[in-house]
């Protein structure tokens, strides 16, 4: 999903719960995880401030260079998120302000996704033959198994995007986080053939272990870290390690047009300012660029224009960059020598 607050949409909630910010003390906010962060800074003292402990400061100018396949500099890769909702509970994105439960305009609405608008985005990417990552909550397969069959006819790349959107990943314990990433990673793997390589956390939630855990569950990279423009080692413990693979919150159309209210030409400008942006910046480092996509915002036909007429922009350049999955930036990745990229 993308940067907008997840709305709690039950009076009880049974799939997921909304964590609220730790008070302020001292000017610090309290920890909320497993760091203890100062409560202040007293003369003579350092303040030392928690990391994450994935991955050291790396300029993106300082960097060794290295190309994608044929010498391309930009890889392009679209990761479009399939998502099922609990009706009446759980979380949500939101068309506008939703009533009491059972919240039936918003349900509806991101329904329609499922129903319509992923087939609107099937017909076009396969009128511009472009490649897809398929980001799907498992609870899919059971819910609207004919569009997981159509994207298999197609060869596309399924990512693990948990179990459903109505729970949030990063505040469960270890043990049930465990078990929603094995959960969902079982439901692929039985109608895939094949393992996902690949994971989103549902509404981009992890906790402070989520890349250990995907890493001891054979997961090779990971989506939900924006923080730069190349593929980026993470650390994991016991000498592990994970790839993160750019994924973005700026041209993703959810925090775009329910975070922002941009509109579906606004965005589309937005993808296609990106495109030639980062095809220029290309030149002095191969450079990845996702576009996240949701069926029921894209999929809206007022929305579904514009959005071709952009992808029909990076299509005509077609020559001149690499159209690829996200796996396929993965796998890219471990093919050059260590040190390329950055960790």
């Amino acid at each position: 999903m993308g940067e907008k607050p997840a709305t709690q949409t039950g009076a009880s909630n049974t799939l997921g719960n909304v964590v609220k910010s730790a008070p302020d003390v001292g000017g610090f906010q309290q920890d909320v995880g497993n760091v203890s962060r100062p409560s202040g800074e007293r003369s003579g003292q350092t303040l030392e401030v928690p990391s994450h402990g994935r991955y050291g400061y790396s300029a993106i100018v300082s960097r060794p260079d290295f190309n994608w396949p044929e010498g391309k500099r930009l890889a392009v890769y679209i990761g479009l998120n399939l998502e099922h909702f609990a009706f009446g509970d759980g979380l949500g994105a939101e068309l506008c302000p939703g009533g009491p439960q059972p919240d039936v305009l918003n349900y509806a609405w991101r329904d329609y996704g499922n129903r319509v608008g992923v087939w609107r985005l099937i017909d076009l990417f396969d009128e511009l033959s472009l490649p897809v990552s398929v980001l799907a909550n498992s609870s899919i397969y059971d819910y609207c198994p004919e569009v997981m069959d159509a994207f298999r006819a197609r060869g596309a790349e399924v990512v693990g995007h948990g179990r459903t959107n109505s729970e949030r990943q990063g505040i469960l314990p270890q043990a049930q986080e465990r078990l929603l990433i094995e959960e969902c990673t079982e439901v692929i793997t039985r109608a895939e053939g094949r393992p996902p390589a690949g994971w989103l956390g549902p509404w981009i939630s992890q906790s402070s272990v989520t890349p250990d855990l995907l890493a001891e569950a054979g997961y090779s990279y990971l989506l939900d870290w924006c923080m730069d423009d190349q593929p980026v080692w993470f650390s994991t413990r016991d000498g592990g390690r994970i790839l993160s693979v750019p994924y973005p919150q700026e041209l993703n159309d959810i925090p775009s047009i329910v975070g922002r209210k941009d509109s579906g030409e606004q965005f589309a400008a937005m993808i296609i300012d990106t495109f030639e942006e980062m095809l220029e910046q290309s030149t002095k480092q191969s450079l990845v660029m996702g576009i996240a996509l949701h069926p029921y915002l894209v999929g809206q036909p007022h929305r579904l224009r514009p959005l071709r007429r952009a992808l029909q922009t990076i299509v005509a350049k077609r020559s001149d960059i690499w159209i690829t999955t996200a796996g396929g930036v993965a796998d890219y990745c471990c093919t050059l020598p260590e040190g390329i990229i950055p960790s």
